[in-house]
């Protein structure tokens, strides 16, 4: 009896088709960190010499269920069907930006897709890795204010009100001043404690109203570039993106005005993105890239001589990159030191307020402890 060949099965996508384009096509967000994951195993695959359909299908079997799992089906398809990779990413903004496609363009065109598609995979490592340092930094102090927040405000609309009671009870005529402002303070929350919760939902209400006009848009950045300490860590982690962005996509062999209007689209900020328009008009023009970025006087003079430096060496895109992983280094150690800063002074002020409420309570006991000895 003949045995059968066998084959090795890889996950088909056509086997899941209509309901799944649906779902791709409804839209949806897919998270930087499966899309840098996602990057990097492809970057491995392709490096190790395996034909791009089938190490999508291999990435697709691998992927837990989500939207990311049937994108890159749909990609494996589309690639199988006859048409380029960046062309069937294109298809996807949501895990695909237009910057990825841009270097996975230029990558098939110079024939180096390996090499570019390990430059998006590092991109998307080190970009995700300087987020997440910032987020890690900013959720300790975040979560210590608001369980702080939430301890005062079950001390002053449960704990006081007792005491209230108990200084009723035992006839206390005159409050001192502060335990009169603290019970003002707990009948107040007792009452209208929906206002407190109100407020920071209408600040950030507003906030959006303002920034859904270009001008209000352009102010609030300018506003966030300004701010003491937070101004400078947000202007040195603009920098450096610009740096990463830049320098990785002319190291991928994207064209030079190209590069700089995908860098001004992910910048994420309208003053850089006009310094990066007068940038770009300027070699537009035919001049270089460091002076127009000194005149613009949003870039420092080491990042402005640093890319005067790669443009007469021819090695603009390695001083790009490293003034990001420059910038990068400074952001990571300016936010730790921030930290270290707001420990003490979160301990200071929440002590400050928890010692407050304590004098605010317990001094009329006090007195009234005094009074009754007397008339003892």
């Amino acid at each position: 009896m003949a045995k059968k060949k066998t084959q090795a099965k890889y996950f088909d996508p056509l086997a899941r088709r209509p309901e799944e384009k649906r779902a791709i096509r409804r839209g949806g967000h897919v998270s930087a960190k499966v899309v840098t994951r996602f990057s990097t195993q492809l970057a491995t695959l392709q490096e190790a010499g395996l034909p791009i359909v089938r190490s999508l299908k291999i990435l697709e079997g691998q992927l837990r269920p989500g939207r990311m799992k049937m994108i890159a089906g749909a990609v494996a398809e589309d690639v199988e069907g006859g048409a380029s990779l960046s062309e069937a990413m294109a298809k996807h903004p949501a895990a695909f930006d237009n910057l990825y496609v841009q270097m996975v363009r230029a990558g098939e065109a110079g024939g180096m897709l390996d090499k570019v598609l390990r430059r998006v995979a590092d991109f998307k490592e080190k970009a995700e890795k300087l987020r997440t340092q910032i987020k890690g930094a900013i959720t300790y102090p975040i979560f210590v204010i608001l369980f702080a927040l939430g301890v005062i405000f079950f001390i002053t609309t449960v704990v006081v009100p007792q005491f209230e009671k108990i200084f009723r009870d035992l006839g206390s005529d005159e409050l001192p001043r502060a335990t009169q402002l603290l019970l003002g303070l707990s009948n107040f929350l007792q009452k209208h404690w929906y206002v407190v919760l109100a407020i920071p939902v209408l600040v950030y209400l507003v906030f959006k109203m303002v920034r859904r006009s270009a001008r209000g848009q352009l102010a609030t950045d300018r506003w966030s570039l300004r701010l003491p300490r937070l101004g400078g860590i947000n202007r040195k982690n603009k920098i450096a993106r610009v740096g990463r962005t830049l320098g990785t996509l002319i190291a991928s062999g994207v064209p030079l005005l190209d590069a700089l209007e995908i860098t001004r689209n992910g910048v994420g900020n309208r003053v850089i993105e006009q310094a990066l328009d007068k940038v770009k008009s300027a070699v537009r023009e035919g001049e270089g890239i460091a002076e127009p970025m000194g005149e613009t006087r949003q870039f420092d003079d080491m990042v402005v001589n640093m890319v005067a430096v790669g443009e007469e060496t021819g090695e603009l895109d390695r001083m790009l990159l490293r003034v990001a992983d420059t910038y990068e280094y400074e952001v990571d150690i300016e936010v730790a030191g921030l930290v270290r800063l707001l420990e003490p002074l979160l301990i200071i002020l929440v002590g400050g307020i928890v010692g407050f409420i304590l004098f605010a309570v317990f001094l009329p006991l006090l007195e009234i402890i005094k009074k009754l000895g007397a008339s003892g």
